[in-house]
């Protein structure tokens, strides 16, 4: 597969490769090889006649370039697909050239190479997921404690706990694992159906060949063809495009975190890594960058998809061609993604210091709400909630909105034998404030490991 500069800066040489020209051209040729042999099985053709059509699908064979020009021409790429090796075939045995193709269709050739590519691409995805879960994981489990600002609206809220927020960003990243694996189950099936699907020019044994090569190949047997019935094919498309909005939400707290005024993060650096052309202090968040890019090309790739289902009776014009071109750019931006922030989170910076002082410099105005509830059972809750709004406004550097309450407290003798200030002193506290998001951490963190040892104990996208 051929991409542009910009594109290879946004995904990783693996995935190009499995989307490759020669690589989708050769999974043709296992189609056709394995069509051959499966009707030689059954009394369809001569065993001779599938060994000389198996003997020669190798794409390495083939002027590829000549191929994809030809099937501009054409319509489709089987066609000289097909023509080539059949030409090839004949150099060795006439007789069995007769004998190439029989049966199928342009379509089942091509979809069949797509899903067979396709698999693959999402065993890339599933190492890839494997790696960024178990980083997520670890520095979840190493800062359940660790108190963080929690920020809604873009603005500080509350005190949460940093292995709670790390937490938040394994658990859609676990549940996109096992989405696509289910999806997979589902799409990954051989295209299998004739001219209009009907199996028609094999007669009674067009199943039983069916069944021997999605057997042989690893695939699903399909039910009927799916020629237009592009459903479940769509869905893991869509499973995968959630991956990637799923990774660019976690790209995005990144890279806000890592922003210089908070600091609470840093990706690794070294080696010319995220550098300034101009500016030589900075540290550019280059995996947030790619993940972002990435993802922000997402939706435009799946909306095509879905905009290509309404394909017309049992062959689709030019629907089912656009479906083919936008397909692996899902991949390519998936795996892009993820491969950056794998690498981010390998070598993640975490700056706990700056996180107390992040939180210590909005003078204690993130535990209002808390300092509230804490009133509220000694002067009810509306006269604590006025009280703390009144303090909040008049919060400043020198006067942090605790010391302002133990004054107005020991100030008023209707509050002052009613309020523990001890106790209010804890209200103030991070670790105290962090303690509600670690215990719902934990019990996160229990279940996703279930989670995870399940997904390891399986390996679904081997042949």
């Amino acid at each position: 597969m051929s991409v542009s500069i910009f594109d290879s800066f946004l995904t990783t040489s693996d995935m190009i490769a499995v989307f490759d020209d020669g690589a989708v051209v050769q999974a043709m040729f296992r189609f056709e090889a394995s069509l051959a042999r499966a009707q030689a099985a059954e009394g369809l053709i001569p065993k001779e006649a599938a060994s000389a059509i198996a003997g020669v699908c190798k794409a390495e064979l083939y002027d590829i370039p000549a191929l994809i020009l030809a099937g501009r021409r054409a319509g489709s790429l089987a066609i000289p697909l097909v023509k080539e090796l059949t030409r090839s075939v004949a150099l060795y045995d006439e007789a069995a050239a007769r004998h190439v193709h029989r049966g199928s269709t342009s379509q089942d050739v091509i979809d069949s190479a797509l899903v067979l590519v396709t698999r693959d691409a999402l065993r890339l995805l599933d190492d890839g997921l494997h790696d960024l879960c178990g980083q997520l994981l670890q520095l979840a489990e190493s800062h359940l404690s660790t108190p963080v600002l929690a920020r809604t609206l873009m603005q500080p809220a509350q005190v949460t706990s940093f292995g709670f927020k790390a937490a938040g960003w394994l658990a859609p990243v676990v549940r996109a694992r096992a989405r696509i694996r289910e999806a997979a189950g589902r799409a990954l099936q051989l295209q299998l159906g004739g001219a209009v699907g009907t199996l028609s020019a094999m007669g009674e044994r067009g199943a039983l060949v069916a069944e021997r090569m999605a057997q042989e190949l690893g695939l699903k047997p399909a039910d009927s063809a799916w020629h237009t019935q592009r459903d479940e094919w769509v869905r893991l498309g869509m499973e995968v495009a959630v991956l990637s909005g799923s990774l660019g939400k976690l790209a995005t707290d990144l890279s806000l975190m890592a922003q210089g005024e908070v600091a609470e993060l840093a990706e690794p650096s070294g080696a010319g890594r995220g550098g300034s052309s101009a500016m030589p202090h900075k540290r550019n968040p280059v995996s947030s960058m790619i993940a972002l890019a990435a993802a922000r090309r997402t939706p435009q790739h799946a909306a095509a998809l879905l905009a290509c289902m309404n394909q017309e009776h049992e062959r689709g014009l030019g629907n089912w061609q656009a479906e083919l071109a936008e397909w692996p750019n899902l991949f390519l931006s998936a795996h892009g993604a993820l491969r950056a922030l794998d690498e981010a989170f390998a070598g993640l910076r975490v700056d706990e210091e700056r996180m107390l002082r992040n939180i210590a410099s909005l003078h204690g105005l993130v535990f209002a709400e808390a300092a509230s509830g804490y009133l509220a059972g000694a002067i009810g809750r509306p006269q604590a909630h006025a009280l703390l709004e009144d303090l909040s406004r008049r919060a400043s550097a020198g006067h942090g909105l605790e010391d302002l309450l133990r004054a107005a407290v020991q100030a008023d003798p209707a509050l002052s034998g009613q309020v523990d200030l001890d106790g209010l002193a804890r209200v103030f506290d991070p670790l105290a404030a962090a303690e509600p998001a670690r215990r719902l951490a934990e019990r996160q963190l229990q279940s996703l490991r279930a989670d995870m040892a399940a997904f390891d104990a399986t390996h679904p996208f081997q042949e």
